[in-house]
């Protein structure tokens, strides 16, 4: 039996969209409990019918949580007027969507899930968790280099976080962040005067993609989101990761 719930958490437990993106559903007057127009603070108990944009919505009794290893090509949208979309080419057959993104010609880790509220958590802890590159360039990798990138490289106004850099080969490093900065990576190597060939996220938070190929998933074990709510439950952070975390 579904208990009184306020209609933003009654959405976002649906698997539809993030309590937020429930907010403004229900600002914009696409949400009717039993018929009436929802308003913020409406609250949703057992047996009432809650329709957005004219679609019955019902709470789901399994949360999905997965860790994805996206190829290049592959857009981290929901939109099936995409061809390239990341919901079409997982082919799950329950409604999911990802935490964040990837940038289309990016590879690597990253989770879906039909839990809004686990996606506004992670959001909302924002600049305050890992996420772990491993990165190709079209120059030799320095001690300057890494020196460079390490402090903090000035783009889009500001100047990036401190951050852990370390030379993995001749020409490529690993960088670990806690910021999420449109296309933040690229727009640092471009600064220093070198270019991304191949960008691959290998880990979030506590969560590796060693032994997941690429294109494949798999989902995420009880400790494992122990871990996750844990670490943004503890998070001091409060602004959102970027769309575009790389």
């Amino acid at each position: 039996m579904v208990k009184v719930k306020r209609i933003n958490k009654y959405i976002s437990d649906s698997g539809l969209c993030s309590r937020r993106e429930a907010d403004k559903l229900v600002e914009a007057g696409k949400v009717l409990i039993n018929g009436e127009l929802a308003v913020t603070g409406s609250k949703v108990d057992a047996g009432d019918e809650v329709f957005v944009n004219g679609k019955l919505i019902e709470i789901k009794s399994e949360r999905i949580y997965m860790a994805f290893n996206k190829p290049t090509g592959v857009t981290c949208t929901t939109d099936s007027k995409d061809p390239d979309n990341i919901i079409d080419f997982i082919g799950y057959n329950e409604r999911i969507f990802p935490i964040g993104r990837l940038d289309k010609m990016s590879e690597g880790l990253i989770f879906l899930t039909n839990d809004g509220d686990i996606v506004n958590k992670i959001l909302r802890a924002g600049n305050s968790h890992e996420k772990e590159y491993v990165v190709k360039i079209d120059k030799p990798v320095t001690e300057e280099f890494v020196k460079k990138m390490s402090n903090g490289v000035e783009i889009l106004g500001t100047v990036t976080q401190k951050c852990q850099v370390e030379k993995k080969s001749n020409y490529s490093f690993r960088i670990v962040l806690t910021q999420g900065m449109n296309r933040q990576i690229r727009r640092m190597c471009e600064k220093l005067g070198c270019n991304v060939v191949k960008l691959k996220r290998v880990r979030i938070m506590n969560i590796k993609l060693h032994g997941i190929l690429c294109g494949q998933w798999r989902y995420l074990s009880d400790d494992e989101m122990k871990g996750i709510l844990e670490m943004v439950e503890t998070s001091s952070g409060t602004e959102e990761m970027s769309v575009v975390e790389e």
